[in-house]
């Protein structure tokens, strides 16, 4: 029997769950049993629990057949407890290291107490951890264990299930079981401390508690469950004559508990704040107990409530407001007459009917016609050619944009009437801060790519890569968010995490990625003879990506010395990030063939034969065309990159393909033929079916036809084993050209990964 049974109910939680188990599973105190309990959750939890409870034995994966609440998968994790004591986690949130051992060493010094009560810090979703929500509470002075008469404080401690250890033979000789409802935990908590006979307290935190943007992530009108928990907890004190003495103490915080609803205006639905107070009237009015005094402090929300006064404390607030307004200094009086008079016609704009057959797309802040909004801009043509598109970019990239696309300048009255007007918009950035997203308006959220390098709420521990980020400003654009694409499991994870918010999420694929299934051999051979690739040549793709922690930026390789070591049959296409600033080389000469301007990178990804990167997501997308990839990195500088920007996993230990830490090893995998090597085919192989399971070359058309077509059944993916992307020019000549430099006298291994 182990020591502890600790019960995870698991809801919509896919980007945080992996870390909450795994905080259990690193516990120093390892006399445990993990319950895992998916409530039915539409996302990914049922596997994530189902992986963990094959990787450890400790872990119990249940699953319930329907969506039941937060409650009911607790008790359904009860249901299978066995340990001495039950503690609670929710999905997203965390034990602290070693918090199962001080709560096993206090128990154990304690007396084994029915309840112990630990302290919780709140985790923000900026990252902040705001301390001990209890300080001085929990002290640990006096006699232990105690009851609650000797503390009665203690019935002031948030009343959630997850700051509290319960004696199992006690919950069950009790009977307890969570009632449904959002609030759920209150009456559990109320009645398990006052039908204690033994308590005790452990002034440390245990638990990091997740709190999300806009407060927890529950309905607004589930507030109004409150009423409903309050009635159970009165009712099991009025069952029990000797819990008399507690009401007072009860009714007390059930006025703050409602007043903190109440007084927060976003906490309720609009037009559903006097219903509230009115109820919450009633309540008082049931629940009072005459000739207990209320604290002076606490006076005035006590009469707000009683008297029901709704318009009174209405007025107040408005006059307050109004205060702060007129002590605010007049603002954008210095604004041009131009920007002026586009404000105004945005406003217009804005009175007018929606479009609904007009889209926008733009990408990368006004380039040109291209990456994830560029595919869909083509599929909305072809599957919903009822649909009239627009592209907003600068005018130096108006070439790049199709005839049959309308042309936007960014900045100008088209621009403000495109974004006013359309009905759907497509961005794989953010559109301008100015935007105001109106109701029936649905805005696609591409990104560029599968997240390796930290993104979103990650950067703000990496001021360096952060820059002048305005976090408060990213998290207002995913707000306008109503869908995300993902192109795999890691990428859904990272996203819900470092972009929280209420889009959906559609695992779809990349759409750029379609054309690498799409494309002949006939694309390539043009292509190729467009850039210059002589015929018979190995063309090798060099995409390393942005250091931010440089303030200027260079090649990580001297090319042209790499290509006099390689010999005449190679050439290379380098490819700057967009955000470099100029060309990797300059000028370009020779063999080494600048294509930093070239308006499509999946144009180029067809045209070359293997990829050279270092960080760059470009791996992710040139691994579904399953052509090599080789990692180019020294040790100073992936140092320097995971401190300035930081990784979700290491290269090194799943890399798509042969691994260097130097020019010469560099040299060395294609003097040896490791870049194309079995290995390198089993690592891009294992590395392809992690990251690219659903570029099959349709993600765009799904994407339509759920978005634009409401449908709701989409075409299937296709499986990995029967897609066919057209191979390089490489090796469709069977067999590539040869090195001229010697082989090594000892063969450079490549990477090992597991």
């Amino acid at each position: 029997m182990p020591r502890f049974s600790v019960i995870v109910p698991a809801y919509k939680v896919q980007a945080y769950l992996p870390a909450c188990l795994e905080s259990v599973l690193s516990q120093s105190y390892e006399d445990l049993e993990l319950i895992a309990v998916d409530d039915r959750s539409p996302d990914a939890c049922g596997e994530i629990v189902d992986e963990f409870a094959a990787r450890d034995p400790r872990v119990r994966a249940v699953h319930l057949a329907n969506n039941s609440g937060l409650g009911q998968a607790r008790n359904a994790g009860v249901a299978e407890a066995t340990g001495d004591y039950l503690l609670f986690l929710d999905g997203d949130d965390t034990l602290t290291p070693h918090a199962l051992r001080a709560i096993a060493d206090r128990l154990k010094e304690t007396g084994e107490p029915d309840v112990l009560v630990h302290d919780h810090a709140l985790v923000h979703w900026s990252g902040e951890t705001v301390g001990g929500s209890f300080t001085g509470g929990l002290t640990e002075q006096g006699p232990a264990p105690f009851g609650l008469e000797d503390r009665p404080g203690l019935l002031r401690v948030p009343a959630v299930a997850w700051n509290k250890a319960y004696r199992r033979e006690f919950v069950e000789r009790e009977g307890f079981a969570f009632p449904p409802g959002h609030h759920a935990d209150l009456p559990w908590t109320c009645q398990a401390l006052m039908a204690a006979e033994s308590i005790a307290t452990l002034d440390r935190v245990c638990v990091h508690h997740r709190r999300h943007r806009g407060g927890e992530p529950l309905v607004a009108a589930g507030h109004f469950d409150l009423f409903e928990q309050y009635d159970r907890a009165f009712a099991y004190v009025d069952s029990r004559r000797e819990l008399a003495r507690w009401r007072p103490v009860l009714f007390l915080r059930m006025v703050d508990d409602l007043w903190a609803v109440f007084a927060q205006r976003d906490r309720l639905p609009r037009g559903s704040r006097a219903e509230f107070l009115r109820r919450a009237r009633a309540h008082y009015r049931a629940h009072r107990t005459p000739g207990h005094p209320v604290p002076a402090r606490s006076r005035p929300r006590h009469t707000v409530i009683r008297l029901g006064l709704y318009r009174a404390h209405r007025l107040a607030e408005l006059a307050r407001s109004f205060g702060r307004g007129a002590a605010r200094p007049a603002v954008r009086l210095a604004r041009s007459l131009h920007a002026a008079a586009l404000r105004l016609h945005y406003r217009v704009q804005l009175r007018l009917p929606l479009c609904g057959d007009r889209a926008v797309f733009a990408a990368y802040g006004g380039r040109g016609h291209g990456c994830n909004p560029g595919a869909l801009e083509e599929a909305f043509r072809t599957f919903a050619p009822h649909i009239r598109t627009a592209w907003i970019a600068r005018p130096e990239h108006h070439h790049t944009i199709p005839t049959a696309t309308r042309r936007i300048r960014p900045g100008t009255a088209a621009y403000w009437t495109a974004l006013a007007r359309s009905k759907y918009l497509v961005n794989n950035t953010d559109f301008d801060r100015l935007l105001v997203k109106r109701t029936g308006q649905i805005l696609v959220q591409t990104q560029h790519g599968t997240p390796l390098k930290h993104m979103g709420l990650d950067l703000q521990e990496r001021p360096a890569a952060a820059g002048d980020l305005d976090f408060e400003a990213m998290l207002r654009g995913v707000d306008q968010w109503d869908y995300l694409l993902s192109a795999n499991r890691h990428t859904t994870l990272t996203w819900e995490r470092v972009y929280p918010g209420g889009y959906t999420t559609l695992p779809y694929g990349q759409p750029r990625n379609d054309v690498f299934q799409r494309a002949t051999s006939e694309d390539v051979r043009r292509l190729r003879e467009s850039l210059g690739i002589p015929a018979g040549s190995v063309a090798i793709l060099y995409a390393p990506t942005y250091r931010d922690h440089r303030r200027t930026q260079r090649a990580g390789l001297d090319l042209a010395r790499l290509l006099r070591r390689l010999g005449p049959r190679f050439v290379v296409l380098a490819r700057a990030h967009h955000r470099h600033g100029g060309p990797l080389v300059s000028p370009a000469t020779g063999r080494v063939i600048d294509v930093t301007d070239h308006p499509s990178v999946e144009s180029l990804c067809l045209a070359s034969d293997v990829l050279v990167t270092d960080y760059s997501s470009l791996m992710f997308d040139y691994a579904g065309l399953d052509r090599p990839i080789v990692i180019h990195t020294s040790a100073d500088d992936r140092a320097a990159y995971e401190a300035a920007r930081g990784t979700y996993f290491d290269l090194r230990s799943f890399a798509p393909g042969a691994v260097a830490r130097s020019e010469d090893e560099l040299t060395d995998i294609f003097a040896s033929g490791h870049w194309r090597g079995s290995r390198s085919t089993q690592l891009r192989s294992a590395f392809r079916e992690r990251f690219c399971p659903y570029d099959d070359g349709r993600a765009a058309e799904r994407v339509v036809r759920r978005v634009v077509l409401g449908e709701t059944e989409v075409p299937p993916v296709i499986p990995l084993a029967e897609r066919h992307p057209v191979p390089s020019a490489v090796a469709a000549l069977g067999r590539p050209p040869l090195a001229t430099v010697p082989r090594p006298a000892t063969e450079t291994p490549v990477t090992e990964t597991r």
